[in-house]
């Protein structure tokens, strides 16, 4: 690996060197602040990592806190699909229909706004407002840990060498792969970014459509669903599966079901839509979908946004030339997110298992430290929690009550519906509940699901608590204020033994 940098005098500290520069220890180049002046040596670096979204830009942060002379290389913006495309600006525009669908329940409270309307221009300003304040908040962090960013486009070139365009080659003592992912469509399902999207071009659009199929009721689905209907759009959801969020538990997609429909949501389960079948005019897009008995039925909607999943950006960034196995459309890692190659590291979407960008970041961590000779935690996927902020929001963590009878375990569960919630009442909202699901033979808890109003907010704790291998009566003893939504926890875990008291 390349050796520690040495720092430079400041100056009237023995030197006459500009605050901030610094020489690598090993061949490379002079770095001062606001400019960059290349030696004729290529560069060389203790880790390099490839991709600057959620797993890579945390990892380098990492590395470089450990004392590991770190670069990321990145052809777009640091920050990722997350930051850009995905989870934030989608959050921002789905925070300005929560205040719309509060406007429209506000007389209940005593207050009247009268006629409510949407400036969907300004909810895009402050969409990129919130993108832009905290891509700034990345850059400025990578600045303060000297983490050298590089933008340009990368590949592997060797198990120690990174090709970047328009320059020479970078060495790397170890290199982290966090390339992230893009949107899948179907197999002859042309996307044209105006009446067929993806999540890409849906978020971008400069205007709420009147009408929409969403095929596809993962978290993306369901998200641009409930955004669009809470902004005035008719919507539909197609999914081939007998259920919504087909990956949460099953009582959760039969509440949501119920909880879309009464908002105005079409929701056609156990249905396909036939890529051959779509047509698109100048005023929208026509397709056939087929329910599981084989009738069928033709759509029509402004737009069709296809939210069918994501797939690994494995292509062209060089793994054949360092020899990096693939399996099943992404790179398999060990604990310590090794690949078969040794100094070859890959975290984020590209490593498989669910594709969310806290995950993506402790895995950059446990890359960094374990480059760094330390010995990092493991990372379970069972305690890695899920949210969708749909309306009702959904927070889960661990095992369904369908995963862990497939899995041989005694299963037993107990429920806290929130219409036994004070918070809720006093909310106005009382849908939804709190399930927890547990193994009578160990007592351990397997998974906590959780459906109703900002719920997201409440999964970081059975989290914790599932870590901590603690009990269904480990968590009822702890002692939730009231009133918040927080108490259907306890609660929930008391309904196990039948000892729930607001049921």
């Amino acid at each position: 690996m390349g050796g520690e940098p040495v720092r430079l005098g400041r100056a009237g500290e023995g030197g006459a060197s500009p605050p901030d520069a610094w020489e690598g220890g090993t061949p490379g180049r002079l770095r001062r602040t606001g400019c960059t002046i290349p030696l004729a040596v290529p560069d060389r670096f203790d880790v390099v990592v490839l991709g600057g979204g959620s797993g890579g830009y945390v990892a380098a942060i990492r590395a470089a806190q450990l004392g590991l002379r770190t670069a990321v290389v990145e052809q777009e913006k640091v920050g990722g699909t997350c930051l850009h495309r995905g989870c934030i600006p989608t959050k921002a525009l789905l925070q300005t229909a929560a205040l719309v669908d509060s406007l429209h329940d506000g007389e209940r409270l005593g207050v009247r706004a009268g006629e409510v309307q949407v400036d969907y221009a300004a909810a895009a300003r402050n969409r990129d407002s919130v993108v832009g304040t905290l891509h700034k908040g990345v850059e400025f962090l990578l600045r303060k840990n000297r983490v050298e960013v590089v933008k340009a486009r990368g590949r592997l070139a060797a198990r120690n060498a990174v090709a970047v365009d328009g320059r020479d080659e970078i060495e790397a003592g170890a290199v982290i792969l966090a390339t992230g992912s893009r949107p899948r469509s179907l197999p002859g399902l042309e996307v044209d970014g105006r009446h067929v999207l993806t999540s890409d071009e849906a978020l971008l659009l400069d205007h709420v459509p009147r009408s929409a199929v969403v095929l596809g009721s993962g978290a993306v689905g369901v998200e641009f669903a409930s955004l669009w209907r809470s902004l005035g759009a008719d919507v539909t959801v197609v999914e081939m599966l007998p259920r919504l969020v087909p990956l949460e538990d099953p009582e959760i997609g039969a509440e949501l079901q119920r909880a879309f429909e009464r908002r105005g949501i079409r929701c056609l389960v156990n249905a396909r839509l036939d890529p051959s079948s779509v047509a698109q005019s100048e005023g929208g897009v026509a397709m056939t979908v087929a329910s599981g008995d084989g009738a069928e039925q033709r759509l029509d909607a402004e737009v069709l946004l296809v939210a069918v999943g994501r797939r690994a950006n494995l292509e062209d960034i060089g793994l054949d030339a360092a020899g990096v196995s693939v399996e099943n459309g992404s790179v398999p890692v060990d604990d310590r997110m090794g690949t078969n190659v040794e100094g070859i590291h890959a975290v984020g979407d590209m490593a498989g298992g669910l594709l969310l960008a806290h995950k993506a970041m402790h895995q950059g961590v446990i890359a960094a430290e374990a480059i760094a000779g330390r010995d990092p935690h493991r990372l379970d996927s069972r305690l890695v929690p899920r949210t969708t902020y749909c309306t009702p929001q959904i927070g889960s963590v661990g095992l369904s009550d369908e995963e862990a009878q497939a899995a041989g375990y005694q299963v037993r569960t107990g429920v806290m519906p929130f219409r036994g919630n004070a918070r809720a009442v006093i909310w106005g909202d009382t849908g939804g509940f709190c399930k927890v699901v547990s193994d009578a033979r160990s007592d351990d808890i397997l998974g906590v699901h959780v459906i109703g109003h900002e719920v997201t907010e409440l999964v970081a704790g059975p989290a914790l608590g599932m870590l901590l291998e603690a009990t269904p009566f480990e968590v009822s003893r702890a002692v939730a204020p009231h009133p918040t939504l927080s108490e259907v926890l306890g609660e929930a875990a008391l309904a196990i033994s039948g000892e729930a008291i607001h049921i």
